[in-house]
């Protein structure tokens, strides 16, 4: 119903803030990354989402279309609501949030507050064929450029996918097989 919205920012809270358009100041409660961006006094574009309840009409603020399309997404879940979605994208960029669904990274999942074992898991089955392929992460190396296995083992060991990837992308070698990129990136991380 609210697409968006154009206006003077005349507060910015902890995870809300409030848009004056028309002359009517709309409360959004929105991600950290879009409230980041906003400074009071200034113009923005907000991109929402209107959602209505039995008890409640609320609008939630996101910074871009995609982190409104997960949103949308999520709330799909069994489980999952608004709000739990709203946490979910407050912890994870939407590329986070494709990777982990891809990989089935339920600890990943489990660090959003509220998302325990159970509800991860079906974020990952429920999600894995809407969300969408996870990105690649440079120009230069695509994701099936990637082993996945070697990703899969490195998240297992305790690093973030970001930390994974970035080893993996340093020290891989076309000619390499999966063992020797892993202990590659093992070495890898370790100097770090």
């Amino acid at each position: 119903m609210i697409d968006h919205l154009c206006g003077e920012v005349t507060h910015v809270g902890l995870d809300y803030c409030v848009l004056e358009a028309g002359g009517v100041g709309y409360r959004i409660d929105a991600t950290p990354q879009l409230l980041s961006t906003l400074r009071e006094g200034a113009r923005a574009s907000v991109v929402t989402e209107f959602v209505v309840r039995q008890d409640a009409m609320l609008l939630y603020g996101f910074a871009t279309t995609d982190e409104r399309r997960c949103f949308q997404l999520l709330q799909t879940v069994s489980g999952i609501g608004a709000r739990t979605a709203l946490s979910v994208l407050a912890v994870h960029s939407p590329d986070e949030l494709r990777l982990a669904v891809a990989n089935e990274d339920l600890k990943a999942l489990q660090r959003v507050p509220g998302i325990g074992k159970k509800s991860a898991s079906r974020i990952a089955l429920e999600l894995k064929d809407k969300i969408g392929p996870p990105p690649t992460l440079s120009v230069t190396t695509p994701v099936q450029a990637i082993d996945e296995n070697v990703l899969a083992a490195l998240i297992g060991l305790g690093w973030n996918e970001k930390q994974a990837y970035a080893a993996i992308e340093a020290v891989t070698d076309t000619e390499a097989t999966t063992p020797e990129i892993l202990r590659a990136a093992l070495r890898h991380l370790g100097k770090k």
